[in-house]
């Protein structure tokens, strides 16, 4: 689920700060990650769509489901999407 933190943008115009929570299946940490730090793929299936990210605890690659909702939530908070047909 996306955190927003205002900052105050050019022209006075408000930008969202997004951060994402998110967990590591290897070491179990839980914490906060920026969009720059997640990549999303969407495939023509379930099992294409997913999205991924390194854990900051252990560096472990991590590569989750993404249903609908969370390709709204992600693309909407500005994570880099790579759509594959």
């Amino acid at each position: 689920m996306p955190a927003g933190n205002g900052a105050e943008g050019r022209g006075g115009i408000r930008a969202m700060s997004v951060a994402f929570k998110a967990s590591c299946p290897d070491c179990r940490a839980r914490f906060e990650l920026d969009a720059g730090s997640l990549r999303l793929a969407i495939g023509g299936s379930r099992r294409t769509t997913f999205y991924s990210f390194t854990c900051p605890e252990c560096g472990a690659p991590v590569r989750k489901p993404a249903g609908e909702r969370i390709v709204e939530l992600l693309t909407g908070g500005g994570v880099s999407t790579l759509r594959s047909v």
